[in-house]
């Protein structure tokens, strides 16, 4: 019998791919089918997602799927990352292009925003960690700019439900993106009323909350007709892509408030944390600046956002400018060969949001604070993957302190997991076992919940014992290593 397929359309921060999964009863084989840029658009002083050329990708992607596997596509579901939302009016038509999070509208907004609620109350109320894109600050800077095109609104749904919405006519709003919203109580399990009366954001602007693994519908007719697909369903994955991404770490260890082991979903941003049974709520908590995220199964991501590998991506960007081809084995090649320890940066710091020249940015963080500038090329990549090493130990204790209980084992997913020089730091660094894999993280965690959802396999759990037989993982032990505890203190000196 030929194998069913399962596809997955994952849209990472530059681009975005349709990953069919085969599934033999035994093990799960991701193909890519179609790949395509997701990159944001600059006009008139403001960033969109290029929405228009994006849904023409997403059905591209279907008919190449349909042309390669015929009727045994089973469901599609999709996933990007949270905080992004689109409006729609009336008659559903949509109230311009959905903003990016980098888009500059937000600046300030939260520091308004707790004019009107404190912070410790919005917290309280969604147990979220606060940073300018989240989408209570693009909402509120929103309705702030355009009163009158915010009033004309009747729904909010966020990119994933967005694009859900527009393969099957139905609106919803899946649950772990709509946790990212700082918008959503997690103890009620429910939009905050609270929060959207204070704001002046109508509460009717949303669709009650879907789990993961919901079956949505079927495609439109017009969408079949498109892509040549007689029947397809569409259904819920963990449309936020690190739920996605954590659904894959291949443990076996079961949901609990105080976890074993932690994850770092590692890509242009790090996302570092632990799976517990409940929302973590405490004093603690919002002191560190933790988030409390939906997670698969009902599960609560208690994690930090990390500017990960995006500090190296722009520096890639910068010095290629000039036409020079430079790739990811060399970067790191020119990183394993300088010196340790010798300059280190704060990866969270506000110079290195969005700069236009990231190596110049480097160089002025370690004058201001007094570090030698690195003297090339291998010396900036040492610096940049050093210094997220030591912020994933900061995290690290961070997490221990939270759950109350000491983590044995740092599972990295995602493309970062490839990173083998960075994968040994982390582990040097915050003297645990890592365990690096499966790199598709996202898209195989996405199909995996169809699988769920079909029910071809009976649980998560029984998902991740999947993971385990059809990924390789790579593991790094930590060496003894004195001046990784020296590089710390100076380190903490920088962040505390």
């Amino acid at each position: 019998m030929a194998k069913q397929i399962y596809l997955a359309v994952d849209m990472g921060a530059s681009n975005g791919r349709h990953v069919a999964g085969q599934f033999d009863g035994q093990k799960l084989e991701p193909l890519e089918v179609h790949r395509f840029d997701n990159i944001p658009v600059r006009m008139a002083g403001r960033m969109y997602w290029d929405l228009p050329r994006l849904w023409s990708e997403i059905c591209r992607g279907l008919a190449q799927a349909r042309q390669q596997f015929g009727d045994r596509l089973v469901s599609v579901g999709i996933d990007t990352w949270g905080v992004d939302f689109a409006l729609l009016g009336e008659k559903d038509e949509l109230l311009g292009l959905p903003y990016h999070y980098r888009d500059v509208r937000t600046d300030g907004a939260m520091e308004r925003a707790f004019e009107i609620v404190p912070r410790d109350a919005i917290f309280r109320h969604t147990g979220l960690q606060f940073i300018p894109i989240n989408s209570l600050y693009q909402i509120f800077a929103f309705r702030e700019a355009y009163p009158a095109l915010f009033s004309a609104a009747r729904s909010l749904l966020m990119m994933p439900d967005l694009f859900h919405w527009l393969l099957t006519g139905i609106k919803s709003n899946e649950w772990t993106d709509a946790t990212t919203t700082q918008l959503f109580d997690p103890t009620r399990q429910d939009w905050s009323t609270e929060l959207c009366r204070a704001f002046g954001i109508p509460r009717e602007l949303f669709q009650p909350v879907s789990p993961p693994g919901t079956t949505l519908g079927p495609l439109t007719p017009e969408v079949r007709q498109e892509t040549g697909i007689g029947s397809l369903n569409v259904v819920l994955p963990g449309t936020h892509d690190t739920a996605s991404a954590v659904m894959s770490v291949p443990s076996s260890e079961p949901p609990s408030d105080t976890p074993n082991w932690c994850y770092i979903s590692s890509g242009t941003w790090s996302l570092m944390g632990v799976e517990t049974a409940h929302p973590v709520l405490s004093e603690d908590c919002l002191a560190l600046n933790f988030t409390n995220e939906g997670g698969v199964g009902g599960t609560t991501r208690l994690l930090k956002n990390i500017s990960g590998l995006w500090i190296l991506q722009e520096c890639r960007r910068v010095w290629t400018q000039s036409g020079e081809s430079i790739d990811w084995e060399e970067c790191l090649r020119w990183g394993a060969e300088a010196p340790s320890h010798v300059s280190l940066i704060n990866p969270d710091d506000p110079a290195f949001v969005a700069p236009a020249d990231m190596p110049a940015a480097i160089a002025d963080f370690c004058r201001r604070t007094g570090q030698p500038v690195p003297a090339d090329r291998g010396a900036v990549v040492r610096c940049a993957l050093e210094s997220l090493a030591l912020k994933y130990h900061e995290v690290l204790l961070s997490l221990e302190k939270l759950i109350g209980a000491r983590i044995h084992t740092i599972h990295i997913v995602g493309g970062g997991s490839q990173n083998e020089l960075l994968s040994q730091m982390a582990a040097d660094a915050c003297g645990r076992e890592v365990i690096a894999g499966p790199v598709e993280a996202t898209a195989v965690g996405n199909l995996l919940m169809q699988l769920v959802a079909a029910g071809e396999v009976a649980s998560i759990a029984e998902a991740r014992q999947l993971v385990k037989a059809s990924f390789p993982v790579k593991r790094y032990e930590p060496a003894e290593n004195e001046s990784w505890d020296e590089a710390y203190s100076r380190f903490r000196q920088m962040t505390a």
